[in-house]
């Protein structure tokens, strides 16, 4: 298993340590009683460079679920294809949350997910990443469907 893998919740905390790029969506939900925007992902924890007898890099990937919370102002611009992967997860413009009153968390955020063919924009206060399984090393930056099992936006680990 990966060195360091010991956290299986991330949030926004962990914001600036936290890279998408790569990362397959195989699914987006959106939850409305709980104002949750959620996207099953393949994360790629760790490029691992090649060794000297290889020509490729390897990749230390996780099925994930990545659940926006408070999500209101939800603009998705996408275009033709399928083929979904997160070129970058933007964060910006901090404010006064809008629900203060009835929420835990005081601020909220400009959010843009860039996707290889568009893009995902709204507002949140914030995400939880959830690891559903412990990290494989793979020599391709997704899992593939059935090896991860199939599409899930469970929060729950299943090792």
């Amino acid at each position: 298993m990966m060195k360091n893998f010991d956290k299986h919740i991330w949030d926004e905390n962990d914001f600036d340590k936290m890279g998408w790029h790569d990362s397959k969506i195989y699914a987006i939900a959106f939850e409305d009683d709980n104002f949750e925007l959620m996207f099953d992902i393949d994360y790629i924890l760790e490029w691992v460079n090649p060794e000297e007898s290889e020509s490729n890099y390897k990749f230390w990937v996780s099925p994930c679920t990545l659940v926006f919370r408070n999500v209101w102002n939800l603009d998705i611009n996408l275009e033709t294809g399928l083929n979904l992967e997160i070129l970058d997860l933007h964060r910006a413009n901090i404010t006064k949350s809008k629900n203060e009153s009835s929420i835990t968390e005081s601020s909220e955020y400009d959010w843009k997910v860039e996707i290889n063919n568009g893009d995902v924009s709204f507002r949140s206060v914030g995400y939880r990443q959830y690891f559903r399984r412990s990290p494989v090393l793979i020599e391709n930056q997704s899992i593939g469907l059935l090896r991860r099992g199939g599409i899930s936006f469970d929060i729950e680990i299943n090792d």
